[in-house]
């Protein structure tokens, strides 16, 4: 199994594919890496050469960010939207839609689980309600 940039590609993909395997690279950063390694895209992972394997880390390493400081920078970026204040680092910190999604219905996949609130209002005899005095019985 080839290991490029940390990650274990999967033997039996093309090239082209497996590459997006890594965080970081999808369709056009792969065909622009297999271009400048001068390799075949339609090539599959496990006939590639210890040499093509070589040439196609150091360029990803060179020139792109991929896998964990991609994630960092991503990381940071987010905290200091936190950190300054502004109303994208506010709807972080609660995490509500960013980028101007309604939330009045939706906006499940950020909100969680639907939280179904009670209206409030205590019913007579429950939780240690006095009930009133019946009509007749009064002292």
């Amino acid at each position: 199994m080839a290991r490029v940039a940390g990650v274990d590609l999967p033997k039996a993909k093309r090239v082209d594919i497996a590459l997006r395997y890594i965080y970081g690279i999808g369709p056009i950063l792969s065909t622009i890496v297999l271009r400048d390694a001068n390799v075949d895209p339609a090539k599959r992972v496990k006939d590639l050469s210890e040499e093509e394997v070589n040439k196609i880390n150091s360029i990803i390493s060179k020139n792109f960010k991929v896998e964990g400081d991609l994630r960092r920078e991503v990381q940071g970026n987010i905290r200091r939207l936190m950190d300054i204040g502004s109303y994208r680092g506010f709807r972080h910190r609660r995490n509500l839609p960013v980028r101007g999604q309604r939330t009045k219905t939706n906006a499940r996949t950020r909100r969680g689980r639907r939280k179904t609130v009670g209206s409030g209002r205590v019913i007579a005899g429950d939780k240690g309600a006095k009930a009133a005095p019946e009509a007749g019985q009064e002292k």
